[in-house]
């Protein structure tokens, strides 16, 4: 069983940034790790994933804007989200898996979720 536990995430006005941290409790390699955000009403949606091997699969809207880092050996992902904009406003889930099969922004592809931390993006 695999814990996530992320922290970070608030307010930030239009234009400004804010950074998410998710620190995962395994004795095993975490090969898929990364971020997924959901608005009420809607379905959850990928946002941003990094590899075991540092391959990454970002959303188009999170592309030159939003910035993933892992630190491998602690299971610690890092998500910094730069040039916030209300449509960035959602709860993000930081997201594992133990697979070694390629990695997506498919929610299904992930066994281990976070409790989720809220972004609200205000002008």
């Amino acid at each position: 069983q695999v814990q996530l536990v992320e922290s970070g995430g608030g307010s930030a006005q239009v234009g400004g940034s804010l950074r998410l941290s998710c620190a995962a409790s395994s004795v095993e390699r975490i090969y898929c790790m990364g971020w997924f955000r959901q608005v009420p009403g809607k379905e959850r949606e990928g946002v941003v994933i990094m590899d075991w091997y540092a391959n990454v699969w970002s959303a188009t809207s999170a592309t030159g804007r939003f910035i993933i880092q892992r630190e491998f050996i602690k299971n610690i992902v890092t998500l910094e989200m730069n040039s916030l904009n209300p449509e960035d406003t959602a709860m993000y889930f930081c997201v594992a898996d133990l697979s070694e099969a390629d990695c997506s922004l498919a929610s299904a592809s992930y066994r281990y979720w976070g409790q989720g931390t809220q972004v609200t993006v205000s002008s």
